[in-house]
């Protein structure tokens, strides 16, 4: 009988500290600061021509970046799951914001972008974290 078929049990996958994980979320991290760096040093070119100013603040950029996304990633699954994407969502958009203003917008204007994409970011993350709660 078919409906009467064993299924596999659900695991619901927690975050123990193994090496590999945080291996992962390090290299998540890195990897997505070096994006974050390069953009903001883009950003901060100007049309003009790269020099080490610019080559130092892409690097002071993408370790912040990265530093505090991988920060979230160890502590975040320790918060509440609101507060976690509450976390997560003003990350998402202070990064937005302030990557919007080296564009020579004006500060309100960034403002009102890094908060909508924050609103936005904090959003998806709480259905996720809703979603997959065990």
């Amino acid at each position: 009988m078919a409906h009467a078929a064993p299924t596999a049990p659900r695991r619901h996958w927690q975050a123990t500290g193994t090496d590999d994980m945080i291996k992962g979320q390090l290299t998540r991290a890195l990897l997505l600061g070096l994006v974050y760096g390069v953009w903001a040093a883009f950003m901060r070119r100007d049309t003009g021509g790269v020099d080490t100013g610019n080559v130092f603040y892409g690097i002071l950029c993408g370790a912040v970046f990265a530093g505090i996304m991988f920060t979230l990633a160890r502590v975040g699954p320790r918060l509440m799951r609101e507060l976690h994407a509450a976390a997560y969502g003003a990350f998402g958009g202070i990064a937005v914001g302030y990557l919007y203003s080296l564009a020579d917008h004006s500060i309100l204007r960034s403002c009102w972008v890094g908060f909508i994409t924050g609103i936005g970011i904090g959003l998806a993350a709480f259905y996720r974290y809703y979603t997959r709660e065990p």
